[in-house]
């Protein structure tokens, strides 16, 4: 036997009893007067007919196996499918079926922390006027958030979102969080835009399918609301991740998953394409954002070409020694000279392919990275 109500007013005690009764619940545009409080179940006197509670230590687990349908809602209340800000694992309720929210107005605060979503999460198109928690939530099923609108803070820290999840075009008021959340399938945040100054947050956020390119509209998100809050380190960071994402998207390509054996080993020979960005864009140059980066490799040619100079391989001269033999310190002293594209003169390569070709390499890769060190300096420290 299922609850169904439409265009109409019903109240929060007779949504509460449907539930523990086990009944399926369909209610379209209706309006919930009261606060929907699960609360109330761990009263003294509540009579658990249905079967639905467990206890498990400090905690009760509160099973509901129908599914649960507010479409086109009003609450005028609070939500708390949770137990009080103090203590939030009291209640955990598991969803066995879809839950559907689609399009509702939640105008109280809306709690969900500590729930299992065993199947779909729909909350496409909704309102969220106050505090919204979904902290430490389980999503096994898709968790659905598209063109939803957080007008207070949004809070998913700790959530494992198993399934795709989608955020796309939502708008974040006063904040958001995102800490430790994991994220272990595909995930959208394309055209999520924060409307406040508050930076999310988002340390500890962790993608399984990084080298799948699934963070890349995340954390052009996370940069945008850097940017508009002015904390351009920050913003470069993400930037840096943004484009690591972009290059992991381009390689594998789309429907990478559904691809044959034979035909993801071709997606992977195709990539050598991206090579040069791997390993100029990525790897030393870090998308501008690894100046360090730049100096490392610096000082790693510069070493290399001074130990070959100071060996037996390498045939230089000295101007004011006829008897020159080379030294270590020569040879690093000949090969930052080189680097730099000084060039003093008083030790020259002689007429040797090998050394006159090591110099000529050693002096493009020193004007290269030396242009290259501060492009990237200036893009790092000149924001703004």
């Amino acid at each position: 036997m299922a609850f169904e109500r439409e265009n109409t007013t019903i109240t929060a005690g007779e949504v509460l009893g449907a539930i523990a009764a086990g009944q399926d619940i369909r209610l379209t545009r209706c309006e919930i007067a009261g606060s929907v409080d699960f609360n109330v179940f761990l009263a003294d006197d509540f009579i658990d007919a249905a079967g639905l509670m467990r206890k498990t230590g400090d905690s009760v687990v509160m099973t509901l196996p129908q599914t649960i349908s507010f479409n086109a809602c009003q609450f005028d209340g609070d939500v708390l499918f949770a137990g009080p800000w103090e203590q939030a694992d009291a209640i955990k309720v598991v969803f066995e079926q879809d839950v559907v929210f689609n399009l509702s107005k939640f105008t109280g605060q809306t709690r969900f922390a500590h729930a299992e979503f065993k199947g779909t999460a729909g909350f496409d198109g909704c309102t969220f006027c106050q505090v919204c928690s979904f902290q430490q939530v389980d999503f096994h099923g898709r968790a659905m958030f598209r063109t939803v609108s957080f007008d207070g803070y949004g809070l998913f820290s700790k959530a494992r979102f198993g399934g795709d999840v989608r955020f796309a075009n939502s708008t974040f008021g006063k904040g958001s969080n995102f800490a430790k959340a994991c994220f272990e399938d595909r995930c959208d945040f394309a055209g999520v835009f924060a409307r406040s100054k508050a930076v999310p947050i988002y340390e500890g956020a962790f993608f399984t399918r990084k080298r799948h390119g699934d963070d890349e509209s995340f954390w052009r998100f996370i940069k945008q609301a850097c940017q508009e809050a002015g904390y351009y380190q920050q913003a470069g960071e993400c930037f840096y991740a943004e484009r690591c994402g972009h290059f992991w998207h381009k390689f594998r390509g789309v429907g990478y998953e559904k691809l044959t054996g034979l035909q993801r080993l071709m997606r992977w020979v195709s990539g050598a394409r991206l090579l040069p960005e791997f390993i100029f864009g990525r790897m030393l140059f870090g998308y501008g954002e690894r100046p360090i980066r730049v100096l490392i490799a610096a000082a790693m040619i510069i070493l290399l070409c001074g130990l070959f100079y100071s060996s037996s391989m390498a045939k230089l001269t000295c101007e004011v020694d006829e008897h020159y033999t080379s030294r270590l310190f020569d040879g690093l002293y000949y090969s930052t000279i080189t680097f730099t594209t000084l060039g003093l003169g008083d030790i020259c390569p002689q007429d040797d392919v090998l050394t006159r070709l090591v110099t000529m390499v050693e002096s493009l890769c020193g004007l290269s990275l030396m242009s290259l060190f501060i492009v990237c300096l200036a893009k790092r420290f000149s924001r703004g």
